[in-house]
């Protein structure tokens, strides 16, 4: 049964606790629907560690360019699984685990809608590097294999009515029309979290904050 942490507090002291278990290098994922807070809450721990051995991959780098997806005809599903690079993307944590050096790997940028190559790494002493993402519990289409190479993956849940509220003001604030913000929330980004839905059940934990 999926255990469940109710505070950040109760995030942040657990997270204190595999630190202290082990030296060895820890991988924890965290997973949630769009506009769940994901960016927020990964934040608000590495900021409450303050910790130089804490480091923070976001998916989003993985995106395909928009020239990729105008191509594919994936453009208008911009978020959906198949419209990440899941295969660099599950080559970046493989090599992270075992790295001895610096990694450096994509940002996303949601101001020009891309990503910025070798916009952000992983630091050499980090020992607990936090991975957010939508999919990382996605057993489909290449996403079954990330799950896999992390050691905990966590599953952010918050009200429904919350969650699609923040989603359409986040459209709003990056150019799109309170209709097209509106249509892309509760259409687009709710199939994708239709999907995501279906990996709660196979996270470590589900977080409410």
């Amino acid at each position: 049964m999926t255990a469940q942490i109710d505070s950040l507090e109760g995030a942040l002291t657990h997270i204190r606790e595999l630190l202290e278990s082990s030296q060895e290098r820890f991988l924890l994922g965290i997973v949630g629907k769009p506009g769940s807070g994901k960016s927020t809450f990964t934040k608000s721990l590495v900021n409450g560690l303050k910790s130089p051995d804490v480091a923070h991959i976001n998916m989003d780098g993985y995106h395909m360019s928009n020239e990729i997806l105008l191509m594919l005809d994936r453009r208008e599903r911009k978020g959906a699984p198949d419209t990440f690079d899941v295969g660099d993307f599950a080559q970046l944590l493989t090599t992270v685990r075992e790295a001895k050096e610096a990694v450096f790997f994509p940002l996303f940028d949601r101001s020009i809608e891309a990503s910025i190559p070798d916009g952000a790494s992983v630091p050499a002493q980090a020992r607990l590097i936090i991975i957010e993402g939508n999919y990382l519990l996605h057993d489909e289409g290449g996403w079954e294999v990330i799950a896999p190479l992390l050691d905990q993956c966590w599953f952010l849940d918050i009200d429904e009515w919350m969650r699609q509220s923040r989603l359409i003001s986040r459209h709003i604030r990056y150019g799109k029309s309170p209709e097209a913000a509106r249509e892309w929330a509760l259409g687009s980004d709710e199939t994708n979290a239709a999907l995501i839905e279906r990996g709660r059940s196979r996270a470590d934990y589900i977080v409410t904050v």
